[in-house]
């Protein structure tokens, strides 16, 4: 079964024609996603700018992400469920858009950037929390997390209007 195939047997689901057929569903899915964007992506911005130096230097690297862990994972919980019934609602519409794949090829590369700043410089955290501005490894992996998650928005937001 090719990925077009499966994406036609899920738009073929009775869950994917009520979600996407319904005058309320859809919408507060959406609203819920975009929510959900807002306070998950937000937050991490705010991290990455203290991770790039560029605010709250007067505040320990631990003291800003401590402070916005948890809300933060509950936003990325609810934005990724909530992407992935949108996705469910309008698979070929998404398999069909370049900005469907653009927003998941950057998706990707957010992840790879997280995985490497924690399995590198963040393991050695300890050593350079307190600094104001934090080497230059951290200060990349920040300003590469705020690029791409504007990016993100900006293809995903754009996509809406495409599909």
């Amino acid at each position: 079964m090719s990925l077009h195939d499966l994406c036609q047997w899920i738009q073929n689901t009775p869950s994917s024609t009520a979600i996407r057929d319904s005058i309320y569903l859809f919408p507060t899915i959406e609203g819920t996603h975009v929510l959900g964007l807002g306070i998950s992506v937000g937050l991490v911005m705010w991290f990455d700018l203290r991770l790039a130096g560029l605010m709250m230097r007067h505040r320990t690297v631990s003291e800003v992400f401590d402070g916005i862990k948890t809300p933060m994972f509950i936003g990325f919980g609810v934005m990724f469920v909530t992407g992935g019934v949108l996705f469910w609602s309008l698979p070929l519409r998404c398999y069909g858009s370049a900005y469907y794949w653009a927003k998941m090829v950057m998706l990707i590369l957010a992840g790879i950037n997280i995985a490497f700043f924690h399995s590198t410089i963040d393991r050695r955290r300890d050593e350079w929390d307190k600094a104001p501005i934090p080497p230059l490894q951290a200060r990349l992996a920040g300003v590469v997390s705020l690029f791409l998650w504007t990016a993100i928005i900006f293809v995903g937001r754009t996509m809406a209007y495409f599909l």
